[in-house]
């Protein structure tokens, strides 16, 4: 199948790493396992927008077993795993992606999936989308129906829809219990922390962080750093998170307060000029700044590249700018996404519910996506319960079931005191 990717003698290692994510995720085997015989996505073109690592091979082999043919680009310049790419591509899979695209080759590759006139798209972040209708909006009308991975991209998706822009209905995976809940909470809280030690090697204990967004993935992030023993401060423009992450035991302050003490900082908020040059100012020598959010806007790059008189790279994803006053700050991954850029993203075992999530939304937009208006749908109910239900399952884990009389009990309003 056509791709293009980094080098095809990396395969082998990226399959070994694909073996390793299956058995992590049992949820999505369990439904390979059950849709492979009677392929109910025969004959169906699907086109992706997604960081390229195991976990999305995993999800890209289960829909290649239930019958889908699959065109694939990454979603973010430097989160495509490079092996990985490889083994899709070893495989038959149309990959096209590598890490270190430039802005041109990013929506190359993006370019190069909508050429293969998908029926459904698979997006994290919504460029397939935005780049779909901009390319053809009759292009566009032909699809049956799509999903979207995170929040940043649900946000454009709505504000689509709130246009009339949107062409083709979209199922907001992002906003399952069974994705935000855990993947963006344990999955992002771990991941980021993971890429910050992968690139700094600091000591969290005694460290002062600040977390701006108390958000899913804020909240994750920020627990996880006290559980390493740092101290958090929270930075928020909600007035209900920030209280949230008052009453959970963080301290909570402007951004150009907490830019005085912090040590670590860390966006994921979806906004664009979180942490900007008036902040770095007040920042203290060696700061360490880096983003877990889904576009590399929230640090305020071209501000810090201003300030700076002297850059110089320090380690692989780690570059150190010494600003007029002769402070240094150093900045992860050119402020893209930390968790992936600097690390391997979310562990298998909390993509697999994600994933399930959008397998079963693909089949569900595969029967009926044509019988839907255009517009952003949630995940069932019914859904998010199936692909807990079986994850338990994989755990080992029985839960109680409502009895009847139980049921009727919640479905009544006449019983009282």
């Amino acid at each position: 199948m056509p791709h293009k990717v980094k080098d095809l003698g990396l395969a082998q290692q990226g399959r070994a790493k694909i073996e390793w994510a299956e058995e992590r995720m049992p949820v999505l085997m369990e439904l390979r396992r059950r849709y492979e015989a009677e392929k109910p996505l025969e004959g169906v073109r699907i086109g992706g927008c997604m960081h390229i690592t195991k976990e999305t091979a995993v999800l890209v082999e289960t829909l290649a077993a239930a019958g889908a043919t699959t065109a694939w680009s990454g979603c973010n310049p430097l989160s495509t795993q490079d092996d990985v790419a490889a083994a899709l591509a070893a495989g038959g899979v149309s990959v096209f992606g590598w890490r270190g695209l430039t802005e041109g080759e990013y929506y190359w590759c993006i370019r190069k999936v909508i050429e293969t006139e998908p029926e459904i798209t698979l997006d994290d972040g919504a460029d397939l989308v935005f780049t779909l209708h901009e390319a053809s909006e009759e292009q566009a009308s032909r699809v049956v129906g799509g999903t979207e991975e995170t929040t940043t991209g649900v946000h454009r998706l709505r504000a689509m829809a709130k246009e009339g822009k949107l062409k083709y209905p979209i199922i907001a995976v992002n906003d399952a219990e069974t994705k935000w809940d855990f993947d963006n909470t344990y999955g992002t809280g771990q991941s980021t922390v993971d890429g910050i030690l992968r690139a700094t090697n600091v000591l969290l204990a005694g460290e002062s962080a600040v977390v701006a967004g108390y958000g899913h993935c804020g909240k994750g992030i920020a627990t996880r750093l006290r559980g390493m023993g740092a101290e958090v401060t929270v930075c928020e423009v909600d007035p209900i998170r920030a209280l949230k992450a008052r009453m959970d035991g963080f301290r909570v302050e402007k951004m150009e307060e907490a830019a005085k003490r912090g040590g670590i900082f860390i966006t994921a908020t979806g906004c664009k000029d979180v942490i900007t040059g008036e902040h770095m100012r007040l920042m203290k020598d060696g700061a360490i700044l880096c983003n877990a959010g889904h576009f590399n806007v929230e640090v305020s790059v071209s501000e810090l590249e201003s300030l700076a008189r002297q850059k110089k790279a320090v380690g692989p994803n780690l570059v150190q700018y010494t600003i007029g006053d002769g402070k240094r700050l150093y900045l992860i991954a050119e402020g893209r996404l930390v968790n992936l850029a600097a690390a391997e993203g979310h562990p298998s075992s909390v993509m697999d519910m994600s994933f399930a999530n959008q397998f079963l939304s693909i089949l569900y937009l595969a029967e009926k996506g044509t019988t839907l208006k255009p517009g952003v749908y949630d995940v069932p109910r019914e859904q998010d319960e199936e692909v807990a239900r079986i994850k338990l399952e994989s755990l080992g884990i029985s839960i109680d079931r409502l009895t009847e009389e139980q049921r009727r009990y919640l479905g009544s309003w006449r019983s009282g005191t």
